[in-house]
């Protein structure tokens, strides 16, 4: 008797539900409790209009371990035939709707995984992979049914590797000044129709809520934005960062033409240089600053392409005001040059040259979006990797998500 009303009070039961019985198994390490309820008149779950019992189905849970047993309720649940919605289970209180865990057992279950991989939660609770991953993939989808339509304002835009090859997975993060940006959308693949289906699942005040959007260079992200963003012209933003990296990938293409034009008249003069041109003047080590300073003041190519790409990086602290003035000034030098990678990327910029200059309006970048992508990719080496990208998706909203994971009280 002590024992049921033990229970009782663990499980939080109220009329009409009672505790029946407890059973322990001590040879298979498990403790039963099973709960009963009443007769009575019920509602149905959907519509709650009043009506009877018609049968019942018996169900079985997983709770928080008591002691060193785990620990077990079954129930025989009431069914009730609703004429609109067919025969429906009652909600029971200890657990979600179709749960093989109870609440509390869920909740513990979560905290876990948000803390460790997933093998070492199983380890600790005690169930197999397939049972944690369907508790994550539930509370993903808990979370994403909760989240309000509430304004977006700063939003950045990447692709994240999603393995081997062309296989990525397009991410949407919230950007909000001083706080945490959050994973707002994942969708598979990096081309326009993936980043369109984010934007018709907002809502017009969501839209009109957006006042920067930072992207790289990438032509289908801007396509998609251009179709649904309005005024898109004044908020959307090349990031900086990935203009760099143009720069620096052309510089680096430069030097190794060159390198291997030297090698064959036996000239070393640009061995062992490469990462010292891909780093600003000011961070060249001591070691290398004499010799440095000689092979960018000389005639070489690979001397004039890093003067153009330093020049590049000099226009990201000029003013609003000051920004197209310098940058034409930087455009002349840059198509002039006689480099065909530079003049690659100096067209690219100018073609898309007011989303460049947007980034003096609003200052927005996608850096905070590269902390996320390093978040992502410690799931990617805690998980060993991802075979399937539906669970690299459910992983990248339950870590980074922000949601409201856990199951009600």
């Amino acid at each position: 008797m002590q024992d049921f009303e033990l229970y009782r009070q663990i499980l939080g039961l109220e009329h009409p539900w009672r505790v029946e019985s407890v059973r322990m198994d001590r040879k298979a390490g498990e403790i039963e409790v099973t709960v009963s309820c009443v007769e009575q008149v019920w509602g149905c779950p959907q519509c709650h209009q009043r009506m009877h019992i018609h049968d019942y189905e018996e169900r079985r849970w997983r709770h928080l371990d008591s002691c060193q047993f785990k620990t077990f309720i079954r129930a025989k649940v009431p069914m009730v035939k609703c004429p609109e919605h067919g025969s429906q289970q009652v909600q029971v209180p200890w657990a979600e709707k179709y749960g093989r865990f109870t609440r509390l057992f869920e909740r513990l279950a979560i905290d876990l995984m948000l803390e460790c991989s997933i093998a070492a939660a199983c380890k600790e609770l005690r169930i197999s992979w397939d049972e944690a991953d369907g508790i994550k993939q539930r509370a993903v989808a808990r979370g994403l049914e909760r989240r309000q339509a509430e304004p977006l304002r700063l939003l950045n835009i990447d692709e994240k590797s999603a393995g081997r090859g062309q296989n990525y997975v397009t991410v949407v993060a919230k950007v909000e000044p001083g706080k945490k940006a959050v994973v707002w959308h994942v969708s598979e693949g990096r081309d326009k129709q993936c980043l369109d289906a984010f934007w018709e699942n907002l809502t017009s005040e969501q839209l009109q809520s957006i006042q920067g959007v930072c992207i790289d260079m990438w032509d289908p992200f801007a396509n998609s934005l251009e179709e649904h963003l309005p005024e898109a012209a004044e908020k959307v933003t090349h990031d900086p960062f990935h203009i760099a990296q143009h720069m620096n990938d052309a510089l680096d293409t430069v030097r190794k033409q060159e390198h291997k034009r030297l090698l064959q008249d036996g000239d070393q003069a640009l061995a062992g240089s490469k990462w010292y041109w891909l780093k600003g003047w000011e961070n060249v080590p001591e070691s290398w600053q004499e010799r440095f300073f000689t092979l960018r003041s000389s005639t070489l190519k690979t001397a004039r392409a890093w003067s153009i790409k330093e020049m590049l990086r000099d226009f990201w602290q000029c003013g609003h005001e000051d920004a197209p003035e310098y940058f034409d000034r930087w455009y002349s030098w840059a198509i002039r040059c006689r480099l065909e990678p530079v003049k690659k990327v100096a067209r690219m910029i100018k073609k898309r040259l007011g989303y460049v200059l947007n980034y003096f309006k609003h200052r927005l970048t996608n850096g905070t979006l590269e902390g996320l992508n390093n978040r992502i990719q410690g799931l990617v080496k805690k998980a060993y990797g991802y075979r399937n990208r539906e669970r690299f998706k459910t992983d990248i909203l339950f870590h980074l998500g922000g949601l409201d994971l856990h199951p009600g009280q």
